[in-house]
């Protein structure tokens, strides 16, 4: 593929003298293409939707949700993975990152390895991915060798798989289920997709994972009620999300939150309905897991 065709290695005629330019000037053009981003990713609202229904579906079959990718890209699929440990309550092996090169790519490009699409299909092999699983290709491009062979193997297998590049009608896409392809124009530098396709990208995935968490029970009105409450600050929020839904004091919130061995849906559950840590765990069983059907 001829990639000076592609939408992302354009040149922006809004930063053509971009090397003349002061730093005041620089801030203004690049905020400026900077807030076309959100109404690019607007008109693939529905797409979004629908890759998230997937993922609902999948993670509660007891599936996971993989991301892949290169460079920026993939290191945005990491990103949102590890975020969802703390955030939600999940265990790491159900939100899962993978970046072509393995985990020193992260910090250093690794020669290569985006451009191999055995090692897409290896590095999902090594998961062993099954059914219920849901696997998300991620490629400003829409073109990277890494991520089509991931995708290819997965479907190839019966696996949903879905995809986020910033190029319409991408090779990518031509393996994903649930494409969303947002076209967020040229980038500011040219063919620098860590710019605005990489904004795009990590405002879907915040709207992916975030959107599948509520969907299984880990949210309760907007608060993060599965958070893990690792730190001061974490520890202070949780008492403050009990006292805020239960309307009580510091100190009854306090002592909820410790009666519940610092799980804040359970202490929340508690205090809704006067009972035991023991009731309320058998209750969001039963309810499997969401608050607002105890």
């Amino acid at each position: 593929m001829d990639i000076s065709r592609l939408t992302t290695e354009s040149r922006n005629e809004h930063s053509s003298k971009l090397d003349t330019l002061t730093p005041e000037q620089f801030v203004d053009v690049m905020n400026n293409e900077d807030q076309k981003v959100a109404q690019f990713i607007k008109e693939e609202n529905h797409a979004i939707a629908q890759l998230i229904t997937q993922v609902i579906k999948g993670l509660n079959n007891g599936g996971r949700l993989i991301y892949m990718g290169a460079g920026t890209s993939g290191r945005l699929g990491v990103l949102d993975a590890a975020e969802c440990v703390p955030t939600f309550g999940v265990t790491p092996d159900v939100v899962v990152g993978l970046i072509a090169g393995g985990p020193s790519a992260m910090t250093v490009a690794v020669e290569g390895a985006e451009d191999d699409e055995s090692l897409g299909e290896q590095d999902l092999r090594d998961l062993n991915i099954n059914e219920h699983d849901t696997v998300i290709g991620i490629a400003a491009s829409g073109r990277t060798p890494y991520v089509i062979g991931g995708l290819r193997y997965a479907q190839s297998i019966n696996v949903p798989t879905g995809c986020v590049t910033c190029n319409k009608a991408s090779e990518v896409g031509k393996h994903a289920d649930y494409p969303v392809q947002v076209d967020v124009g040229p980038e500011v530098l040219t063919g620098s997709t860590r710019l605005k396709a990489g904004t795009a990208q990590k405002l879907i995935l915040n709207m992916i994972s975030t959107g599948a968490m509520v969907g299984i029970g880990k949210v309760y009105e907007n608060l993060m009620i599965d958070v893990k409450p690792t730190n001061k600050k974490l520890k202070q929020r949780a008492v403050n999300m009990i006292q805020e839904v239960l309307q009580t004091t510091d100190e009854d919130s306090e002592k909820l939150f410790k009666q519940s061995d610092e799980q804040v849906k359970v202490a929340i559950v508690m205090g809704m309905h006067g009972i035991s840590k023991e009731e309320a765990l058998e209750r969001l069983k039963q309810a499997k897991g969401f608050v607002r059907n105890t």
